[in-house]
């Protein structure tokens, strides 16, 4: 046992000395993301907080999202893949549950998609879309498609404004 942890440690480490530093032509692209945020929902009720920060270099965004109700904690990290040629998010709710995400900056937002499975066992595709505004807030609307992404619905549509 001691042997294969060894061997799976020197593959990582191996990995790690001769994989390429982050792509910097998409390092920043989502860095409009980053900082200490109150979210507000699209009647101007404040539904929780989230803290953005840059990690590694600036290759890697972790966020901390705590809710308001403390019913949807969780935490995601988000880079850009080079081989998949874009961005993905891993995104933990506080339950263990997961959502896995991927995407590319189009028209100055951040669109990322992904598939989960509902409770029922029915496939859900989920897309989320990050907008800076002018005003330096960002607007961040997550849709859901239950008939394989040919038609989407509104799951919560949220304002990040900076923490004073």
């Amino acid at each position: 046992m001691k042997t294969l942890a060894l061997m799976g440690i020197c593959a990582c480490m191996t990995l790690a000395q001769t994989s390429p530093s982050c792509d910097e032509e998409h390092k920043g692209q989502f860095d409009f993301w980053i900082g200490h945020w109150e979210v507000f929902d699209h009647t101007g009720k404040k539904v929780g907080e989230n803290v953005i920060e840059s990690r590694f270099d600036g290759c890697v965004l972790q966020e901390n999202w705590t809710s308001s109700d403390s019913f949807s904690n969780g935490t995601s990290l988000n880079f850009f893949n080079p081989q998949k040629e874009k961005w993905e998010q891993f995104w933990v709710y506080h339950n263990g549950t997961t959502l896995h995400l991927e995407g590319e900056l189009k028209g100055g937002s951040m669109i990322l998609k992904g598939e989960s499975i509902g409770p029922d066992g029915v496939a859900i595709v989920n897309r989320i879309t990050w907008t800076p505004n002018d005003d330096g807030s960002v607007r961040q609307h997550g849709e859901y498609s239950v008939d394989k992404g040919k038609t989407f619905s509104t799951g919560y549509d949220g304002l990040y404004k900076k923490k004073t």
